[in-house]
């Protein structure tokens, strides 16, 4: 016989010992039992069946036979009939302890669809719904009753719409009631959430019967089990109800600001909240925030009136402009598309172009109006900051707007219908109103400060977006309880705390790496920082135009430098503002690469120190020198970018035989380790590689495949 039709078990009875058997799963469930019965000299097999001894004590059946595994332990018990006979007997019995046990233990094997089937084919479940209307019994008995009755309901073979509506009526008046056991309203509670999740007609059935007062009341009380089941009801009720109802108990919540009820009653005053109310909680926050959906998947109408006024208020909030009445309108569109400019906006002539995009659509135009209205001191200064700013330094307002708000919309799930498992919720919704128009009037103001921080340009715009994601999704994660605390730890994550705690992280994980990996990496690393190092050298010897920096105004004159192919010296000298990569030939000065001495950046170049307190951070930042000549002379540079200052002070660095410290390189090394790993532990199947190249194919015999971009498409 197969090994698999034969499973070694353990069976136990109370006051006998137990018995080792080989269950053979293709002999009837009831020729085992026998088996069993006649080892304890037991009669009338019938009356008994097995039942799991640990964990969920199930019936075993002949439909569920086959999970039982080697070394199972069960147990020879009541079969469900007999069980289900006797508890109904019980239950009806005078005596009322003899009620009470038998309720109890109906509400502890009730949970067994196998028993359950048996009870309610006797018709059990009308006998506890009897107790409920007559509502004769001590509170002690009557919530065992319940608890029976849910276990009952929940397996789904009764309908709930079969209950009567007395019974209904009944369930309500507990939880309606203000001196109840609190046992009671639990498990009512717990039964109407059970009737509206189940039909529409029982929704406004319970709707009518339950008063929101007194189901708010219940979030006020100490007991959180009353607190949750409270909450789950009314999570329900929303969830069920149609979009009329939906509304109606919408106004009604905010009248009664329930908010502030769940904040003052259930985050604040509560050391922790428990995991059941906490996905009630991430729902409402998803239910609520979801009205904005809306908005955020409108673009914007070029002929919508209202609309095109509120773009062009935010254009005068942020300049006091002369009378544009008395302008013609060419000259009134000319000082429009400047501002708008200004602003932030890409299409600078026709604005709207830049709100079609959805989401975030008109969402996106409701904060940027919100902020402009709320705060008109912040946002004047962060326009008009950004406009006496360097070109391409400015952070443009209504394009980091614009991603700002697509980011909090995607970080707080606005349109997202809510996961039957989550419960990440924000406390600070339920502390704020307009949680997601303030949470945008700090983070518009961290976009800036971060800008800055991060010395960007315009080519930079998508990085700093993804850095002030990070920054608001940690700050967010430490779950801070109002707008003031999140305002303060947002911006206290700064750009190089977030780059301290992405090399922390980064150094976790390769800590987890092993062993073979990590050696593995440390020797790439040689030959990838010598593909650095020629990259740089490269660069060197195609040259870079550089501006010179006057006393008078910056931006005055280009001259150009260049490493020679052989690395040994660098030619420079003046340059025309229309010219292209100039030959060696043609730069007049040049200095040796051996008489240079030393590298200087920032605030130690004498080009800086001549103009102390002149020149910006930025300049500073940007700024570097080479001493030669025994240090009496200087060959003074102003980088156009971070990455030519990085890569000029790395190829110098590599000139002068020192090891190349920018953060560029460290990225970049970063990346090409990472990707040179995963190369190398790349399963490959058997795949040979070939020591040599493959051939260069032939080249076509024609180019006829090729697309005529001199042609206009139609």
């Amino acid at each position: 016989m197969p090994q698999q039709d034969i499973v070694k078990i353990a069976i136990q009875m109370p006051g006998a010992y137990p018995q080792l058997i080989q269950l053979d799963q293709k002999k009837p469930l009831s020729a085992v039992i026998k088996e069993v019965c006649d080892g304890w000299n037991l009669p009338g097999p019938e009356n008994y069946a097995l039942q799991y001894a640990d964990g969920v004590q199930t019936y075993i059946t002949e439909s569920n036979r086959l999970e039982i595994k080697n070394g199972c332990i069960l147990r020879l018990t009541k079969a469900p009939g007999r069980c289900a006979e006797d508890l109904y007997k019980g239950i009806q019995s005078s005596d009322s302890g003899v009620r009470c046990d038998s309720l109890k233990q109906l509400a502890s094997v009730s949970t067994d669809v196998t028993f359950a089937q048996e009870f309610i084919s006797r018709d059990g479940h009308l006998l506890l719904v009897k107790i409920v209307e007559d509502s004769n019994e001590v509170p002690l008995i009557m919530t065992h009753t319940l608890t029976g009755f849910m276990e009952l309901m929940d397996h789904g073979i009764v309908s709930w719409e079969n209950l009567s509506a007395e019974f209904i009526k009944k369930i309500a008046s507990f939880v309606n009631a203000k001196a109840m056991d609190a046992s009671i309203q639990q498990v009512s509670l717990a039964i109407l959430e059970s009737m509206v999740l189940s039909s529409s007609s029982l929704f406004q059935l319970v709707k009518q019967e339950v008063t929101m007062e007194r189901l708010l009341s219940h979030l006020q009380v100490t007991n959180q089990q009353i607190q949750t089941k409270a909450m789950a009801l009314l999570m329900a009720l929303l969830q069920t109800a149609g979009d009329a109802d939906r509304q109606e108990l919408f106004v009604f919540l905010a009248k009664k600001n329930l908010r502030q009820y769940i904040y003052k009653n259930i985050i604040h005053s509560s050391a922790s909240v428990g995991d059941e109310m906490a996905h009630y909680l991430y729902v409402l926050q998803s239910v609520t925030l979801n009205h904005l959906e809306l908005r955020m998947r409108m673009p914007l109408d070029s002929y919508n009136q209202d609309q095109r006024e509120i773009l062009h208020n935010l254009r005068q909030a942020a300049f006091e402009t002369e009378s544009e009445n008395s302008l013609s309108n060419e000259r009134r569109r000319s000082l429009c598309a400047k501002e708008f400019k200004k602003l932030g906006f890409s299409n600078n002539s026709n604005p709207g172009q830049d709100l079609l995009r959805t989401p975030p659509g008109l969402l996106a135009l409701d904060t940027m109006s919100y902020f402009a209205s709320r705060y008109p001191d912040a946002y004047s200064r962060f326009v008009l900051e950004n406009s006496s700013r360097e070109d391409k330094h400015e952070c443009p307002f209504a394009r980091g707007s614009i991603q700002l708000t697509l980011i909090l919309c995607e970080i707080l799930r606005i349109g997202e219908p809510p996961s039957e498992t989550g419960s990440n919720y924000h406390p600070i919704f339920f502390s704020q109103d307009r949680l997601l128009e303030e949470l945008f009037c700090v983070c518009i103001q961290l976009v800036n400060k971060t800008w800055k921080e991060m010395r960007a340009t315009q080519e930079d715009f998508d990085k700093v977006m993804q850095v002030v994601r990070e920054q608001i999704t940690r700050t967010l994660s430490s779950k801070p309880t109002s707008l003031e605390l999140f305002k303060n730890k947002v911006n206290a994550l700064n750009y190089s705390e977030i780059l301290k705690l992405r090399q922390t992280e980064r150094l976790h994980q390769e800590e987890t790496l092993a062993p073979p990996v990590l050696e593995l990496k440390e020797r790439l690393k040689p030959e990838l920082l010598e593909l650095i190092r020629q990259q740089r050298l490269n660069r060197l010897c195609q040259g870079t135009l550089f501006r010179k920096i006057s006393s008078r105004r910056r931006q005055d004159k280009l001259w150009y430098c260049r490493l020679s192919p052989n690395h040994k010296v660098l030619h420079f000298g003046d340059v025309e503002e229309e010219t292209e990569t100039p030959a060696i030939e043609g730069l007049q000065e040049k200095i040796p690469v051996a008489d240079i001495k030393a590298l200087l950046t920032g605030k130690d170049c004498p080009h800086m120190k001549e103009n102390k307190g002149k020149q910006t951070k930025e300049v500073l930042d940007l700024a570097f020198s080479i001493t030669y000549d025994v240090e009496e002379y200087s060959l003074n540079f102003i980088a156009s970018s971070r990455i030519d200052f990085c890569l000029w002070t790395d190829g110098l660095s590599v000139l002068l035989g020192r090891d190349m410290s920018s953060e560029c390189m460290r990225s970049e090394l970063e990346i090409l380790l990472s990707m040179e790993i995963k190369l190398r532990l790349l399963d490959l199947e058997n795949v040979p590689i070939p020591d040599n190249a493959p051939p260069v194919p032939k080249p076509p015999s024609n180019y006829n495949f090729c697309y005529d971009f001199s042609q206009t498409e139609q």
